[in-house]
């Protein structure tokens, strides 16, 4: 596979007001639509790893959807917003798929209805913040400053989140009895119902399709203190929770889809992107940065002895070894590549990877499922062991090969530019050495 252009520059990473920039950009151009392939607004991503292409099962691990899953659980912190998404889709497929006199019981949510509770929404909710003071809590309540706020630069301290689902086995549909189970039958039909009066909506009719799975999805994704809350502003809560009202047709999700949708294919992809072109962890990339640094010092300390020497000036060359190889270090360090790892294109395994169970299965959560408990992992036996590893065994982890060719082609264009980087900068310290006079000291 050709390499690419040798100015690539990695995706940016996409922080929460750099995100909110580009919806709203999004949203102003009339042309532009969600399902349009706004993740090519992200410059560095190749088509072979673009959002669609992950989700539709198009690319090899280290870029595979499960491995987006885990970035999105144990780095990023959002996987309820990839869970929702897959669960749409496949709700999408089941509604078109069901009998048509089951559909006719649940009418579109058409976009005038929507633009009309939407606008009513709004204004209950601005109404609401002009009467009530005004802190700081209460503004940023339910966007996305508010999800980013607690969040910790270390991806093994997530935030606790109380689960408020109970397990359950019987399951609703046949899509349900595939998952690791959420609220109970009787108690999603009680969440549920104090969701739809406190949004001022009434109870939506039961005989409509897939009623039940709709309720579980209220109380597992939409209303307060859901397990996977997704992260929406008041007004797309109430909007959409007045759309179910009436009713269980996919459009009544518009709102909460393209919220969910955005964010995944603006903010999360990229960074996915982004975090994925490392090959190795946060210890092996310091180490490979000292590394570095000390073959430039070891070229420094060898061309000040040449030149204080009685050397021929020809051997003021010699150091030009040590300064490309350590400036090319350091620049592929910078960009999260160790260039050890990258030369048998092998990449750390991740820390959730390391550690199996007695059985052979991998620890881990249902994370792949649409119901069930929160995302967080604070409990889960590979956090301990991790952190009792020392540092020496953490640089040396275990390696495994990556398989997914766009992403080698990456790495390989990145290391070229590494390479290029070091011979320019040692070519002008070895111009310098060259250009002053010998001391002839010894």
């Amino acid at each position: 596979m050709a390499l690419l252009s040798v100015l690539y520059r990695r995706p940016k990473k996409v922080d929460p007001e750099t995100y909110r920039q580009r919806r709203e950009a999004l949203e102003e151009a009339a042309e532009a639509s969600v399902k349009s392939g706004v993740s090519g607004v992200s410059a560095g991503i190749p088509d072979a790893l673009s959002f669609d292409r992950i989700i539709n099962g198009g690319t090899c691990p280290p870029m595979a959807i499960r491995d987006f899953m885990n970035y999105l659980v144990y780095v990023e912190h959002g996987a309820e917003n990839l869970q929702f998404y897959l669960w749409f889709k496949n709700y999408e497929k089941r509604f078109a798929e069901a009998k048509t006199s089951d559909i006719a019981l649940a009418p579109e949510w058409t976009q005038a209805m929507e633009d009309e509770v939407v606008a009513k929404a709004r204004k209950e909710h601005f109404e609401k913040m002009k009467r009530e003071p005004a802190t700081a809590a209460a503004i940023f309540n339910g966007t996305d400053f508010e999800k980013h706020s607690d969040k910790k630069a270390n991806p093994f301290n997530t935030p606790p989140r109380s689960p408020n689902g109970v397990p359950d086995q019987d399951g609703l549909t046949t899509w349900e009895s595939m998952t690791c189970g959420g609220t109970s039958n009787a108690s999603s039909r009680t969440q549920a119902a104090e969701a739809f009066l406190s949004a001022g909506a009434k109870l939506p009719f039961s005989i409509q399709p897939f009623h039940q799975e709709v309720n579980r999805i209220i109380t597992s994704y939409i209303m307060d203190g859901a397990p996977r809350q997704l992260n929406l502003a008041a007004w797309e809560q109430k909007a959409t929770v007045q759309a179910l009202s009436y009713t269980s047709h996919p459009s009544a999700f518009r709102i909460l889809f393209k919220s969910v949708d955005s964010a995944l294919r603006l903010q999360s992809h990229p960074n996915f992107i982004r975090w994925s072109i490392c090959n190795g962890n946060l210890p092996r990339v310091w180490f490979a940065r000292f590394l570095g640094v000390a073959l430039i010092l070891i070229g420094f300390a060898v061309a000040i002895v040449l030149t204080l020497s009685k050397a021929g000036r020809g051997y003021r060359v010699l150091p030009l070894i040590a300064w490309a190889l350590g400036m090319s270090t350091l620049v592929a360090a910078y960009k999260g590549m160790c260039v050890v790892l990258h030369g048998l294109h092998h990449r750390h395994v991740r820390p959730w990877e390391l550690f199996t169970q007695d059985d052979g299965e991998e620890f881990g959560m249902c994370t792949m499922e649409s119901f069930g408990s929160n995302n967080s992992y604070e409990d889960e036996p590979w956090v301990v062991k991790y952190q009792e590893r020392n540092i020496v065994r953490k640089i040396f982890d275990r390696e495994i090969w990556i398989q997914e060719p766009a992403l080698r082609q990456i790495q390989d264009t990145i290391f070229l530019q590494a390479l290029l980087a070091g011979l320019f900068f040692g070519l002008i310290f070895m111009a310098v050495f060259l250009a002053v006079p010998g001391g002839h000291f010894f």
